[in-house]
Parts: structure tokens; C-alpha cells; sequence
């Protein structure tokens, strides 16, 4: 029993002794409301949060899918730009394809559906309807313009 107790104490003397250390190796954060990272994740380097991209680098856009033309027709982004497209196909099943960036889905009539991609490359893309949709079907473009 003796032995227990002597072994506590020295546990519990390591711990307030390494506890009273801890704050001389810890950078602390003001912005941060603990000081001790989870365990696990002491090595780890700050997150990035999404909401602290600058709002220029997000370019979103609603667009309207409808016999035989994209509303808007023409969308401008920079290079480096994550771009997000809110898609309403307002009347048939439509689809769009922009073969640059690795786009290509369905456009479900009533649905809206959001692609997402980053414009990793500049200069002129078409973008296209990839679900026949009637005699129009082959006119159904728009273009991105993606600047330096």
C-alpha cells in the first residue's frame, strides 16, 4: 500500500511539474479560445477556413438552361477563381459540358444542380448542352472567359 501512495505522489509531482513547464513551449493564439491543441494534433498547422478566401476568388453564378441557350451566355472568371454555377434547366432535360475543367452533367428539368470547379487554366471555353434536347440542341453554347 505504501508503495501505491509513494508511486501517486511521484506521478502527481512529474505531472505539476511538467504542467508548470507547458506554458513556456506553447505559442498562445489571443484568436484561440484554448490554448492546448486536441490530442493528436499538436503537429498540426493551422486549417485554412474557408470563409478567409477573399470573396473575389469565389465567383458564383445562376444560370438559366431553357430551349436552346444558357442565360447568361457568357461568364467571366480569373485564373485561379473556384467557380460555382447554380443550374435551373427550365423546361426539358438539358445538360452542360465543359470538357476544359472536367465538367459534364445532367441538368434535370424543374432541378437546379451546382458544379463546381477551379479555373486552373485562361483563355476561351465553350461550354455546351450534352443532352439532346431538340432541333435547337446544336446551338446551345456559352462561353467561359477565364483572364490572367
Amino acid at each position: 500500500m505504501k508503495k501505491i501512495i509513494i508511486l501517486s505522489l511521484i506521478f502527481v509531482i512529474v505531472f505539476l511539474v511538467g504542467c508548470s513547464h507547458a506554458d513556456d513551449e506553447l505559442e498562445v493564439n489571443p484568436d484561440v479560445s484554448s490554448k492546448f491543441p486536441a490530442p493528436g494534433f499538436e503537429n498540426v498547422p493551422e486549417a485554412i477556413v474557408v470563409d478567409s478566401i477573399p470573396e473575389d476568388e469565389i465567383k458564383e453564378f445562376n444560370i438559366i438552361a431553357k430551349k436552346w441557350s444558357f442565360e447568361p451566355g457568357v461568364i467571366e472568371v480569373r485564373k485561379g477563381n473556384k467557380v460555382k454555377l447554380n443550374i435551373n434547366s427550365m423546361d426539358v432535360d438539358h445538360g452542360i459540358s465543359l470538357i476544359d475543367f472536367g465538367v459534364n452533367e445532367n441538368l434535370a428539368s424543374g432541378k437546379t444542380t451546382i458544379v463546381e470547379f477551379t479555373a486552373s487554366k485562361s483563355g476561351e471555353f465553350t461550354f455546351f448542352c450534352s443532352v439532346y434536347c431538340g432541333s435547337g440542341h446544336k446551338d446551345m453554347k456559352g462561353t467561359l472567359i477565364v483572364n490572367e
